[in-house]
């Protein structure tokens, strides 16, 4: 007996867009890792990209529980002594909508070229359009 290992052209992908209008953004970014890898799929296998393309639109109007807009805080670092920069939830959907969707994502997948190459099948878009219609992309609805 074998295990079943899909190659290249078996695996059927499809694009998903998902409304993250009034959904919390973990789980709206849960589901969409999900997507990517894979999960959802009968012949997914971990270290191959089995996944389907993802479009979140409205992102902007994500909403997090609690205090989360003024509490949480999103650090990076330039390299530089004294080079680390940090910015609130509520600051950086100011500024970039589309950025804390993005990283709560990024954040999800494997920390590898595995993660890297799903990564390229992701967009988000702060507002109701997007430039995906030649994909054909189907409506994914994420609970609560």
């Amino acid at each position: 007996m074998k295990t079943y290992v899909p190659r290249e052209g078996e695996v059927k992908r499809k694009w998903h867009v998902i409304d993250a209008e009034g959904k919390a953004l973990g789980r709206v970014a849960a589901a969409a890792a999900s997507l990517l890898r894979g999960k959802h799929k009968p012949q997914y296998t971990p270290y191959l990209d089995c996944g389907d393309g993802v479009i979140i639109i409205n992102a902007a109007k994500a909403r997090v529980t609690g205090r989360k807009a003024e509490q949480k805080t999103y650090y990076r670092h330039s390299g530089y002594p004294g080079g680390l920069r940090e910015i609130t939830y509520q600051d950086l959907i100011k500024k970039h909508p589309e950025r804390a969707m993005e990283l709560a994502v990024k954040g999800m997948l494997p920390h590898n070229r595995l993660g890297r190459h799903l990564f390229r099948h992701f967009r988000v878009y702060a507002g109701p359009d997007h430039r995906q219609e030649a994909q054909n992309p189907q409506p994914y609805t994420v609970t609560r």
